[in-house]
């Protein structure tokens, strides 16, 4: 495993993602899967996955797709046992001599395919132990579709099936824990990262998740311009405010060993991360202050879980 990071010598890596896909300006899904496939070692294959949404309509439209590896598009409930099957035959034509290069699986899956639809496949993928990497481009809503809610969505943000009014006053629930969901599963590796600086945390995750042997897990939070409300040029102004909120912690799971990868030196109010989203405004009217002082206790509540494990 690497114990540096060269940023510039990272960049120059050939892409394995190619441009002119059609993802929006100031998507994070493009931005996970470069940095996902840039850890990859050069002179291996790769078999990538993908569950239809944004994603996948946006980099596949037959026959063409933008990625330079192998791909797979599977149904939005199949992300984990499509890669299960292709690493599981992948190791028989091994066993029998007909291959000998070594080839990576990698499957991505937005959160409605990852944490609703999709989630028995790649809970049933995470409990067999194949060699593969599940990687989450977490936006918070069924963007490709029209912003449908998802078990992912923050507590009182807008959606189309949890519109603000006067009575609904957005997504009534609180946000799914799929990270510590997927840790619960005893598989080797899980981590949770986004956007933020150098990379250096996505690329260090991402290398360490595709290269230990057994079934990984990264959760990367990719924000979504259209269905968050925000300029494009933002994007990384957000990834920052959601560690530094932490709304978004970074930390990974290491054969069951927690551990923190940063602490914010002065953890900063959660209404900074929320103003700068058009699906929260509606918090900050007049009266709506009990929104924002609900999700300060959420976040609070689940740092607090979060540092008892890392560092207790």
């Amino acid at each position: 495993m690497e114990r540096t990071y060269n940023f510039k010598k990272t960049l120059e890596k050939k892409e394995r993602f190619a441009p002119g896909h059609r993802l929006c300006a100031g998507c994070g899904a493009g931005i996970a899967v470069r940095g996902v496939l840039r850890a990859l070692k050069e002179e291996d294959r790769a078999v990538i996955g993908n569950a239809t949404g944004c994603l996948e309509v946006s980099s596949f439209l037959y026959p063409y797709t933008a990625y330079e590896d192998s791909y797979i598009h599977t149904a939005f409930e199949s992300a984990g046992a499509s890669l299960s099957g292709v690493e599981a035959a992948y190791n028989a034509l091994k066993r029998k001599g007909k291959i000998q290069d070594t080839v990576k699986f990698i499957t991505f899956g937005g959160d409605g395919g990852t944490y609703d639809i999709g989630f028995q496949s790649l809970s049933g993928a995470m409990e067999r132990g194949h060699d593969l990497t599940y990687v989450c481009y977490d936006n918070e809503a069924y963007m490709n579709t029209g912003i449908q809610r998802s078990s992912s969505t923050p507590r009182f943000a807008n959606a189309t099936t949890s519109p603000v009014g006067e009575v609904v006053p957005g997504k009534s629930q609180n946000k799914k824990n799929l990270t510590d969901i997927i840790a619960a599963h005893n598989v080797p590796y899980v981590a949770q990262t986004t956007f933020i600086g150098n990379f250096r945390d996505l690329y260090t995750k991402a290398r360490k998740a595709i290269y230990t042997p057994g079934a990984t897990f990264l959760n990367v939070m990719a924000p979504c311009p259209r269905g968050w409300e925000y300029p494009a040029e933002k994007l990384p102004e957000i990834c920052k405010l959601a560690v530094e909120t932490c709304v978004w912690p970074l930390f990974e799971v290491e054969n069951g060993v927690w551990r923190l990868s940063y602490e914010p030196k002065k953890k900063l109010p959660v209404e900074e991360y929320l103003h700068m989203q058009g699906r929260f405004r509606h918090m900050f009217k007049p009266g709506n202050e009990w929104m924002i002082e609900a999700v300060q206790q959420s976040v609070d509540e689940n740092w607090d879980k979060l540092l008892a494990k890392c560092l207790g």
